[in-house]
């Protein structure tokens, strides 16, 4: 019996230290967790033996579990680099179309756009719109626009929120500026008038960039009184005006009513090369004092300035970058200022992480002693969140694994120790006579 015990400790001295040799291996393992042999006692058992009165047998080992605490977080730089800092696992795809759950962030973008490992398994997340609200609930492969460029978008057709399309310009007239006793001017105005104004480009239906100049010029007929005149100069060189409109100042420097001066650029007019199509009645703001568009344009005792002007068209656009949020989503910007949502990176966690199996390539596979998997967006409920352009480094402590191989070793060698003793023992029994 006692070779039998001595073997027994000799096989399980021997699993522990694989083990420890697997840890040590992956110690540089990005998401990697360590595993530890868990031991228990063997005995005999005999009819009608008493509990307890029966010998020990060895050990045998019960179970590897996996010490599923966090790992160092370690900046990369990497964009497509994530770790998750808390609970959870990414959900991905494998070549073979079966699921599997990792926390290895080392992803790259694959020749047709999608997010994938190192080995072409797919990210999993949830699908949204532009302005990153998820559109279902089915995870699907996450896939980046990388094939081509985002549609131009024509000033004054921001589909978002009619109320916030068009040009906006937050500005301060000056009002000891002197008055131009000229009424309304007409386009091309003269160069005495254009001491106030600014300029910035809008777009058309082609995203072709088309300069406008707004000019303001007092009327000092009228107290309070300025004119706002819009003008374009086309490609040959010849400006015309294509919008204007008169606003009036209350005595507090605000507008007594808002501003209904719009500008309209026909077919054609900037470059008749290129034929678009109008852009027609956009309207130029300065807020309309209510609740959310408070005034924006003022005449007080100040120097003329432009605080702010922007306007909602753009050109086309290639992608130039992409960055991941904390909740997962995933910013595309591209090479004409503009940033959309092109997805959302979902999470995955399990009831008992214990049960998971683990498999080749750093991932995990469900059974039933995990559970089935609650998926849920990053930073909501127990989920973690995710730290782009990072990774989690292994858990691995070298340091302890060392020790843990000098005592797996003395173990081992204390168990070939009483197979030598019991050798000597039976060796004397033979010789006796």
């Amino acid at each position: 019996m006692s070779f039998g015990t001595g073997l027994s400790g000799l096989n399980a001295a021997s699993k522990n230290l694989d083990v420890i040799g697997h840890n040590i291996a992956n110690a540089n393992t990005t998401g990697m967790k360590a595993g530890r042999a868990e031991f228990a006692e063997m005995y005999a058992s005999s009819l009608g033996a008493a509990g307890g009165s029966n010998g020990g047998i060895g050990v045998s080992v019960a179970n590897v579990a996996q010490m599923f605490t966090q790992g160092n977080i370690k900046i990369t730089g990497n964009n497509l680099d994530m770790a998750i800092n808390g609970d959870g696992f990414f959900k991905v795809a494998l070549t073979d179309g079966s699921t599997a759950y990792t926390r290895n962030g080392e992803f790259k973008l694959d020749k047709d756009g999608y997010i994938v490992t190192n080995n072409g398994a797919r990210l999993q997340g949830y699908q949204t719109d532009t302005a990153g609200k998820p559109i279902s609930v089915v995870t699907s492969d996450l896939k980046l626009p990388t094939g081509g460029i985002i549609d131009p978008r024509p000033t004054g057709t921001n589909p978002a929120m009619t109320s916030d399309e068009g040009v906006f310009i937050t500005a301060n007239l000056d009002a000891a500026a002197p008055g131009q006793n000229t009424g309304m001017p007409t386009s091309p105005i003269a160069d005495t008038l254009k001491t106030y104004g600014t300029s910035l480009n809008v777009y058309d239906q082609q995203g072709v960039a088309i300069p406008v100049q707004i000019y303001f010029v007092k009327d000092d007929s009228t107290p309070n009184t300025w004119y706002v005149v819009a003008e374009m100069t086309d490609t040959g060189g010849t400006t015309t005006g294509v919008g204007s409109g008169t606003i009036t100042f209350g005595p507090d420097g605000k507008p007594t009513s808002g501003a209904p001066i719009t500008f309209t650029i026909a077919a054609n007019a900037y470059n008749g090369t290129a034929p678009s199509a109008a852009l027609t009645n956009v309207p130029i703001k300065f807020g309309d004092g209510t609740a959310g568009h408070p005034y924006t344009l003022t005449q007080y005792g100040a120097k003329f300035s432009v605080y702010d002007l922007r306007q909602d068209g753009y050109s086309a656009g290639e992608l130039t970058s992409i960055s991941v949020a904390e909740d997962g989503k995933i910013t595309a910007r591209y090479s004409n200022g503009q940033s959309q949502i092109s997805g959302q990176v979902m999470l995955t966690r399990f009831r008992n992480v214990q049960g998971l199996l683990p498999i080749n390539g750093g991932y995990w596979q469900k059974t039933a002693a995990s559970g089935d998997p609650i998926e849920g967006q990053p930073l909501s409920g127990r989920f973690g969140l995710i730290r782009s352009g990072a990774l989690e480094e292994s858990n691995v402590d070298l340091t302890q694994e060392l020790v843990n191989m000098i005592v797996a070793q003395r173990a081992y060698q204390a168990n070939a120790q009483t197979i030598k003793t019991q050798d000597q023992v039976q060796q004397t029994l033979v010789n006796l006579r």
